[in-house]
């Protein structure tokens, strides 16, 4: 028996895997060992765990009461909108209806008087409010100073019930703004049921396509730092300013801060 083999509480003898030690450097399920021919008994317990905490994410409800008075204090006026998708099921069942706003939103918007922004910030459930209540305060903490740097206006502050990427666009446009950032709750993943996305878009107006967005995803304190995100948000502003576009037209060659590297790398598909 090898030295790193122990014994499962069911009397089995637990094979371990060399590539354990790198658990220390990642969440994904790898070097879990084995008994038998199965999953050692901790391991099956964690996955089934994992999996159960990644479908409430999905199924939780986004907690507008506690979030409106936290984003009240950071923003002039703070909106409270909905997605055409009338409830959960009806959201998980047609996507569509989710990029697209109800009409009594549209109502709101329309009745604003208010002078056009160089940035509209919307905060979206998505596939994980858990996302949302954990990560969004955060970082938005750390970009709006970021923000503040740059010199540009902020627009009304959107929380959206049951909204996809997409209805960032008709939001952004309804404020005459010249930039859109979507914060939304990601698709959790077994190791990550509460990850934040961010969603970049320059000009937005409804019908933009995926491609004409940047990407930053990943947000939360066991991956992609608020600091980091939101230097590399305001990275993307700047650029998106100088070339009048943002998505495939706008490549990140920001230099990042990593604990992997000597914090002088560059996008890694970049050469150097």
């Amino acid at each position: 028996m090898n030295d790193e083999d122990f014994h499962d509480g069911d009397g089995g003898i637990t094979v371990t895997n060399p590539w354990q030690r790198l658990r220390e450097l990642t969440d994904a399920r790898i070097g879990l060992g084995r008994a038998g021919g199965s999953l050692p008994t901790a391991a099956q317990l964690a996955f089934q765990l994992d999996h159960a905490r990644a479908r409430d994410a999905v199924h939780m409800a986004l907690d507008t009461e506690r979030l409106m008075p936290e984003l009240d204090a950071r923003f002039p006026l703070a909106l409270r909108l909905h997605s055409r998708a009338i409830d959960r099921d009806e959201y998980l069942r047609r996507p569509d209806l989710g990029r697209q706003l109800s009409e009594q939103a549209k109502q709101e918007l329309a009745q604003l008087s208010l002078e056009p922004c160089d940035v509209s910030i919307c905060i979206v459930d998505g596939l994980s409010a858990r996302a949302i209540h954990e990560q969004a305060i955060p970082f938005l903490d750390a970009a709006l100073p970021e923000i503040e740097r740059l010199e540009l206006s902020l627009g009304p502050v959107a929380l959206v019930e049951q909204g996809r990427v997409a209805i960032g666009d008709p939001i952004g446009e309804a404020l005459g703004a010249r930039m859109s950032v979507v914060l939304i709750g990601e698709r959790p993943g077994l190791s990550s049921p509460d990850s934040l996305g961010l969603y970049f878009t320059w000009a937005p107006r409804s019908g933009r396509r995926d491609s004409e967005r940047n990407c930053i995803s990943n947000i939360r304190p066991r991956g992609l730092s608020y600091a980091n995100a939101a230097r590399l948000l305001a990275y993307l502003m700047r650029e998106a300013q100088v070339l009048g576009a943002s998505g495939v037209a706008l490549k990140d060659d920001s230099e990042v801060d990593s604990h992997l590297g000597d914090g002088r790398q560059g996008n890694f598909l970049l050469p150097p």
